[in-house]
């Protein structure tokens, strides 16, 4: 029997939509600027880029359903807290070297997440030539709806997908705008990477991100996956 130094932490893990159950969270793998506008809005042209990844830690996942009242609080070190709503895909079967015709096969589920961001240390890492970790794998940046199994809610590449800052809304387009599709996304990455069960996928998100404040309430969904809540405090 294994002996530690001190208690190993608790596997981090996500709420199952109709179940007791949890799916376990390996790692957070997370496609920058994946939608167009978006794209734009950040300064870059998407026609000219491949797709790009970036990473949370395992335990910064949050159940963030709508009937938990989850809170976050404003993280340190930023003036410029944002939000961007993303379609989230839960891996369950692991695979190198995918090809895109058998990447649905890997899919466990679907969720809706947001990836929070400190926009200013971001910036200033990618303007310095620096990985983006500081903006992006801090306490909490990525609360996440409780996901749907693909056996009860099938496969997912178009829908509505939108968040609303205290009833505001912010973000609003349709998952088929995604310039990298999920069987894509699944394939480029297992190029670059074993997937394994417990990986979760976030996609990317629509123009519109931007500040929240203290004391704001943010919703969003994704057709067909219902909503996401959580409050700034």
């Amino acid at each position: 029997m294994t002996e530690f130094v001190f208690t190993p932490p608790t596997q981090p893990s996500l709420a199952i939509a109709g179940d007791t159950q949890r799916f376990p969270v390996r790692r957070v793998i997370c496609v920058g600027r994946n939608y167009e506008a978006h794209a734009r809005e950040m300064g870059k042209d998407p026609t000219r880029e491949a797709p790009f990844f970036f990473f949370k830690p395992a335990d910064a996942v949050v159940d963030a359903s709508p009937e938990l009242e989850t809170t976050i609080p404003y993280p340190p070190l930023t003036q410029n807290f944002h939000h961007e709503i993303e379609l989230v895909v839960a891996i369950g079967k692991g695979g190198a070297n995918i090809p895109e015709s058998q990447s649905l096969e890997h899919v466990w589920g679907y969720g809706v997440g947001i990836d929070l961001t400190r926009r200013d240390l971001q910036f200033v890492a990618r303007d310095a030539g620096r990985p983006w970790d500081w903006g992006k794998g801090f306490d909490q940046a990525a609360p996440i709806a409780a996901l749907h199994p693909v056996r009860a809610q099938g496969h997912l590449d178009s829908g509505r997908i939108w968040l609303a800052v205290n009833g505001r809304v912010k973000q609003d387009q349709d998952v088929k705008d995604l310039i990298w599709s999920v069987p894509e996304i699944i394939a480029i990455a297992s190029q670059a990477m074993k997937l394994m069960p417990g990986d979760i996928i976030m996609t990317g998100t629509p123009a519109g991100v931007g500040p929240m404040v203290r004391g704001d309430v943010v919703t969003g969904g994704v057709a067909g996956l219902g909503e996401i809540k959580i409050k700034i405090v």
